[in-house]
């Protein structure tokens, strides 16, 4: 039966949740072990209180015979705070530490599928992965997995002691906890469950009907079926309203059993201690007291059982989610290799995910090392998807793009050292611009951002600022003109001192001015690196040392400025961009 359980068997195939469970284990030994000492001091607190109580009422003939429960009663009363206070420290610290790994894990496999994020995934169902379903798993660690693994510890513990003092008595309570740590649960989320889901799927239900009505409101008005609206709003909500009644309804009748369970604890251990502890005339009956008395302290531990078994139906769907992303790469050493830097891409075809018409096809390019090329073509022709494929953001459907012979993809982060990228619009973070420009080399004095500064022609207006380097840059870098944000990250990059430049049309939105002021600039402080220029426009492109031409992802045109000049069709495509 426990193996049909749904959450039980998502656990069997799960790769997020009983990785981390293995990986932290001693952390949770520890914490478990000081959940079970927090409860036995609380019962040891309630025992010796108990006895100490009695034996005082008789009263004692000698007060050394209260001198050991009273120190007991003190020693109990201060280790149960201090206990609970180590294990919520231990069991939150291993459950930050999971988590933390969790999250990095978690952000490596979307990172791996960050270019499909819009075809794969809805803006909701990132939210939920960020932010609702690492929430989940936290509880789950938290309020389930560790209070049942605490509660089968103290099971085990109450079993044994009670075994060494009277077996008989050990089974009869091995049965009665045993409805606390398995009957009630396995019941709650067995039909507690089936309610948790029926009661989302209606929720689902009741938001899609509402946001259809609403959108089409005028139509309900126009057709005079307003009644209608509202009758059939009325009965999906009465439906909902419904269905969370009969699981409040299920839980008030668990709660009232558990509790009822437990009085019948209580009162077989008032029974077993009258018969064992309540002969006439026996110095033992203050243990009938202490005994029941220590009982009530484990109705912390065991009566939120059932609750937390039945949450794991909520936990369900997250851990479903989450595995059903990529399973990211170990991290291998990037490759190291030496100038001069050759990019050769040979034979390569690219073909979106769930795609059937290639995006590339049969691409051949050879960059030299400081060779200036000019990429040109319409809009979605493949030029930019050429550019993630070169940074090795993307893989080639077949064929290879290779940096000094080492495959793109086999250097994964390490790839900015040798490529660095220039988009249409470069991100600003709401930092100092001095730590935007420390992205390229976190190392870099101020003299050092001064230098590209001066190099990318801003040197002055930044000092003109009257907090020169430490001025704040407003969110996206608004505070800077387009082609300011341009001269920023071209600073950025010559901090990083990558070999290999992609400029992926860097002068998109910028007028004509601007335009040729920052082609001069990226080509005259470029003019030492590999560059390859995304573009379609063909201003500033004599200066190049190849043009090539894509169209419908192939290479249509291919050679120098001087050899293109006397192409028909690039004398017309020349005079169309000249407005002529």
């Amino acid at each position: 039966m426990f193996n049909k359980l749904p959450f039980l068997q998502a656990l069997k195939t799960d790769q997020w949740v009983r990785p981390f469970l293995k990986h932290y284990r001693k952390t949770l030994y520890l914490a478990i072990f000081l959940g079970i000492l927090t409860f036995i001091c609380a019962g040891g607190l309630m025992f010796t209180s108990g006895y100490l109580i009695t034996k005082s009422a008789t009263p004692p003939e000698n007060i050394l015979l209260v001198y050991v429960p009273i120190v007991l009663t003190r020693a109990f009363g201060i280790c149960r705070p201090v206990l609970h206070y180590l294990e919520r420290l231990t069991s939150h610290n291993w459950v930050f530490k999971m988590t933390s790994e969790f999250r990095k894990k978690m952000y490596d496999a979307l990172e791996r599928d960050a270019v499909f994020f819009s075809n794969k995934y809805r803006l909701g169902d990132i939210l939920g992965l960020l932010s609702e379903d690492v929430a989940h798993i936290q509880n789950l660690y938290l309020r389930t997995l560790f209070p049942f693994f605490t509660v089968c510890g103290l099971y085990v513990f109450i079993i044994i002691s009670l075994g060494i003092i009277a077996w008989p008595f050990a089974l009869w309570m091995l049965i009665l906890y045993g409805l606390l740590i398995l009957a009630l649960p396995l019941w709650s989320v067995i039909v507690n469950g089936a309610r948790q889901e029926y009661e989302k799927q209606v929720k689902n239900d009741l938001y899609l009907d509402l946001t259809d009505n609403v959108m089409g409101v005028f139509d309900w008005i126009f057709s005079k079926r307003t009644a209608d609206y509202l009758k059939r709003h009325q009965e999906n909500e009465a439906e909902l309203l419904k269905a969370q009644a009969k699981m409040r309804s299920f839980e008030r009748i668990r709660d009232l059993l558990g509790q009822l369970v437990f009085l019948v604890i209580i009162l077989s251990v008032l029974v077993w201690a009258s018969w064992a502890f309540g002969k006439s005339g026996s110095d033992q009956i203050n243990y009938i007291a202490a005994f029941v008395l220590c009982v009530f302290p484990l109705a912390d531990a065991f009566i939120p059982l059932p609750n937390a078994a039945q949450e794991t139906n909520i936990y369900l769907d997250s851990i479903k989610r989450l595995n059903a992303l990529p399973t990211p790469e170990i991290p291998q050493k990037a490759p190291e290799i030496i100038a001069p830097y050759t990019l050769k891409i040979k034979d390569m075809t690219y073909i979106y995910p769930g795609g059937k018409v290639p995006v590339l096809s049969g691409i051949d390019l050879t960059l030299m090392p400081g060779e200036k090329i000019a990429l040109l073509g319409r809009s979605g022709s493949g030029k930019s998807t050429l550019a993630s494929l070169i940074r090795g953001d993307l893989e080639p459907t077949s064929g290879q793009i290779k940096l000094n012979q080492v495959p793109v993809k086999a250097f994964g982060d390490e790839i900015a050292r040798y490529i660095g990228v220039i988009q249409q619009t470069p991100y600003l973070f709401n930092t100092t611009i001095a730590n935007n420009i420390r992205l390229g080399n976190e190392t870099a004095s101020d003299a050092e951002i001064w230098e590209v500064l001066q190099r990318v022609g801003l040197e002055k207006l930044i000092k003109k600022l009257p907090q020169g380097l430490e001025t704040l840059v407003d969110e996206a870098g608004l505070r800077f003109s387009g082609g300011e944000r341009h001269r920023l990250a071209l600073a950025r990059i010559l901090l990083k001192d990558a070999p290999v430049i992609i400029l992926d049309e860097p002068t998109v939105g910028l007028d004509p001015i601007t335009e040729q002021a920052l082609i001069t600039t990226f080509l005259d402080v470029l003019q030492d690196k590999t560059l390859l220029w995304i573009t379609h426009h063909l201003q500033g492109i004599e200066a190049m040392d190849q043009i090539i031409f894509i169209e419908d992802g192939q290479i249509e045109m291919q050679g120098t400025p001087e050899e293109l000049i006397k192409n028909e069709r690039f004398q017309k495509l020349k005079r169309a961009d000249e407005g002529r």
